[in-house]
């Protein structure tokens, strides 16, 4: 049994600052437990700037991640206690000088998710936005498919299985239909495949990417978030769209090589030994 500060953006944003040297801050709320206590800590060590997390009297939200031999694992979270931070709470000056917006899509705080996006977009913001679950996706469908169809999402992760039900019902539903029907709503449009690495939409363009790093895994806890730290690295960095797929491999494949969500300082070095091997831009931030 293993501790961690995590959480799915939490683990993409600690990537984006600890391991690529890019400056980021995280919205939210967290209580005044030793969980929360744990995630204040972690978080401010990987330099995640925490002016805009609020310090609520309560519990912090919690997940427990089983993880087998094979490195596959499943999640159940505890929120139902959990103190929030409420879409009434957001102002303007949590997205000041921002570029990005990232989100993960959850149905019990949906009303946070679009009151954040509004404001985003005021503010010139671009969203990134998870699709969270198979089980998010599948009950609750209809409101994720109007947040799609809002076109305020900039840019969309899915892994298979969240690809496959979001097409439940249509003629195909491979991650290929799948990349395409994000693709209609989002700038970029990308589906994860485990081991098979990923398919990815730019405008007209497609690339697939194979995974790194895979025959070393231990827990695939936070694969898809790291992927999208890297991924957004490429952005940011201006690379091309089957480079941001490589940033994004490089950056998943480091997670997966110790349990739990947060890169090692072992494995960042790791990856940045694959980042050069594939000619990509190196983090000026890196040891």
């Amino acid at each position: 049994m293993k501790t961690m500060a995590g959480g799915s953006v939490a683990n993409t944003i600690r990537g984006l600052s600890a391991g690529f040297g890019v400056s980021c801050g995280i919205i939210g709320a967290c209580g005044d437990d030793e969980q929360g206590k744990l995630f204040v800590s972690n978080m401010s060590f990987s330099r995640v700037n925490l002016s805009r997390l609020r310090m609520k009297q309560g519990h912090t939200a919690q997940c427990i991640c089983m993880v087998d031999e094979l490195a596959n694992r499943t999640m159940r979270p505890c929120l139902s206690s959990a103190v929030k931070i409420q879409a009434d709470e957001l102002t303007k000056e949590d997205f000041k000088g921002s570029k990005w917006l990232v989100l993960r899509y959850a149905i019990f705080n949906l009303d946070v998710i679009q009151a954040a996006i509004r404001i985003a977009k005021q503010e010139g913001l671009l969203v990134s936005l998870d699709l969270a679950s198979f089980e998010m996706v599948r009950n609750f469908r209809s409101s994720l498919q109007q947040l799609l169809e809002s076109g305020d999402i900039d840019l969309c992760f899915a892994n298979e299985d969240e690809a496959m039900e979001l097409l439940r019902g249509e003629q195909t539903s491979d991650p290929e239909a799948a990349v395409e029907f994000l693709a209609k709503h989002c700038k970029w449009a990308v589906v994860t495949l485990g081991a098979n690495g990923c398919i990815a939409r730019h405008g007209k363009e497609i690339v697939r990417v194979p995974a790194i790093g895979e025959a070393k895994a231990t827990d695939a806890t936070g694969a898809g978030d790291l992927f999208a730290g890297g991924f957004l690295y490429g952005l940011i960095k201006g690379l091309s769209l089957e480079e941001c797929c490589k940033a994004g491999a490089c950056s998943g494949g480091s997670v997966i090589r110790a349990l739990g969500g947060e890169v090692t300082p072992e494995n960042w070095q790791w990856m940045y030994k694959q980042m050069q091997i594939k000619g990509l831009p190196l983090p000026d931030n890196r040891n």
